[in-house]
């Protein structure tokens, strides 16, 4: 099974259970030792996956980590968890950072089964990082974060290219954290570089205010464009789709008073455009309806790839399923749903066991 299918199984899962896996016994059985599974470790396996690994360092003795992953006789992973209801920080890697030195780990994962936080030795040889590498969230897993856990599956383990990956994805990541604070809540050296770019006079505390309230909303609008940009691109590239799409109505005396919203049309258009990475898009319809608006595979009401519950007047749900469970996701905005890439990818693969792996 694809890791995409498996992740997206997990995924659900996480969702489901997270608030009552309050202990880190917990965590451990229905979340990490799946995700494991899920890489292609055995973790029934103990010269494989070591469950409360110990090895003593100097005074400190019986110390155990939650998980040591072994290949060939040498351990290469250290895995240390928490609780899915702890903040995971730095302070929780103590026993991560002692054992780091004292094995052949070149790796280390500090997870609370929603959160996993990836750590090497990037900075200093033999002694782990004090931020991660790498970071990603169960329920929020996007595409990139596939790719990237690819290169930790039992399959395709590479240590030596891993770390040197490790620090082009550190440094990426800390970018990232960077730009998302500027954009966010702007700094006043962003605001007084772009100021003065536009302004070209002389910068008062006045005229640097005024651009303070006009850098962020400027940004969003950029990054909304660019998002609708691509969109629209994509679209036009894999199929040419109708304003209104078939299965849609805007006419309120069609289908007992059924009207199928621009939201509801955009959001049909996000996921047809992450499916045709897969399929034709002419097989991804829409067919609305009074309580929801469903995306079906070749027209089939059997074949729902995901449901629009867009009828909230504050909230909105993305309906993914599993077989002929839904799983409804809260979605703050329409671009969220590219979040839920894998799990659409992987209900495609479901419902059409010939697109391939």
């Amino acid at each position: 099974m694809e890791l995409s299918i498996r992740l997206a199984e997990l995924q659900k899962r996480t969702i489901e259970h997270r608030e009552v896996l309050l202990t880190e016994e917990a965590a451990k059985t229905a979340l990490v030792m799946p995700f494991l599974q899920s890489l292609g470790y055995d973790v029934f396996n103990p010269s494989e996956v070591v469950p409360e690994f110990t090895a003593d360092i100097g005074t400190k003795k019986g110390e155990k980590v939650d998980y040591a992953i072994s290949a060939g006789g040498k351990v290469s992973i250290l895995i240390e968890c928490k609780p899915s209801s702890v903040l995971l920080n730095v302070n929780h890697a103590g026993q991560l950072f002692r054992y780091f030195s004292v094995t052949d780990a070149r790796l280390a994962v500090l997870t609370n089964g929603v959160v996993y936080q990836f750590y090497s030795d990037i900075e200093r040889p033999n002694k782990m990082d004090d931020k991660p590498f790498f970071t990603f969230t169960m329920d929020a897993i996007k595409p990139g974060d596939i790719r990237t856990l690819e290169k930790f599956t039992k399959a395709a383990f590479d240590i030596d290219k891993i770390v040197q990956e490790a620090g082009n994805l550190k440094t990426q990541s800390l970018i990232r954290l960077e730009l998302e604070k500027e954009f966010a809540e702007p700094s006043d050296e962003f605001v007084r570089m772009t100021a003065q770019r536009v302004h070209g006079g002389r910068l008062t505390p006045a005229i640097k205010d005024g651009f303070a309230k006009l850098v962020a909303p400027a940004i969003a609008a950029l990054i909304r464009d660019f998002v609708n940009e691509r969109l629209s691109s994509a679209l036009k590239a894999s199929s040419p789709v109708e304003d209104l799409p078939p299965g849609a109505s805007d006419d309120p005396s069609d289908g007992d008073g059924i009207v199928t919203t621009q939201e509801e049309i955009s959001g049909f258009h996000i996921v047809q455009v992450i499916a045709s990475r897969l399929v034709d898009p002419k097989r991804v319809i829409v067919r609305d309806a009074k309580s929801y608006c469903a995306i079906l595979l070749d027209d089939n009401n059997r074949k729902t790839v995901a449901r629009m519950h867009f009828n909230g007047i504050t909230t909105k749900y993305l309906g993914m399923f599993a077989g002929k469970d839904e799983t409804r996701h809260l979605l703050s905005d329409l671009t969220h749903i590219y979040q839920y890439s894998a799990a659409i990818e992987a209900r495609l693969r479901e419902l059409d066991p010939a697109i391939p792996a």
